[in-house]
């Protein structure tokens, strides 16, 4: 277990709209906090991604639902989405990342409300980068969906 996380050490695999600038700033922000390298990615139009949901009925063709699978190549891999995703990752990058914790207080209903109205307007937020994230080769060995083409 890593301290104060309650998580283990094993990877974490976040699943992303990939044509998202939001979404792709979010990956930038997590790739640049994950010193201890737990995070995976790909995105929700990949087929790796298709194959990781499948276990769980997840729906990779909802494209407002950010999806982390816990432990995804564990013995007992889980599902979280939308805040509860985001709590974990916030969780896991540690300090001060970690301070969003407190947002486990605030009802599930109430969190993803709030959620859903910025997924349903992510495309409109400022800041969000008008280019997609260029990995480096190291980090682009953490992308599952990397050796497959354009998503169809």
């Amino acid at each position: 277990m890593s301290a104060g996380t309650g998580q283990s050490e094993n990877h974490h695999l976040v699943l992303y709209d990939g044509e998202c600038g939001f979404c792709s700033a979010w990956v930038q922000f997590i790739l640049g906090r994950d010193k201890r390298g737990l995070f995976r990615f790909a995105a929700l139009q990949s087929a790796a991604t298709a194959a990781e949901l499948k276990p769980f009925g997840g729906r990779p063709a909802d494209l407002t639902t950010f999806y982390v699978i816990e432990d995804y190549r564990g013995a007992r891999p889980k599902l979280h989405s939308r805040t509860d995703a985001v709590l974990l990752v916030a969780g896991a990058l540690g300090w001060p990342c970690r301070l969003g914790g407190v947002f486990r207080v605030v009802p599930r209903a109430w969190r993803d409300a709030a959620y859903d109205l910025i997924a349903r307007n992510r495309h409109r937020l400022p800041g969000a980068p008008p280019a997609c994230l260029l990995p480096t080769p190291e980090q682009r060995k953490r992308f599952l969906d990397q050796a497959e083409g354009p998503a169809s």
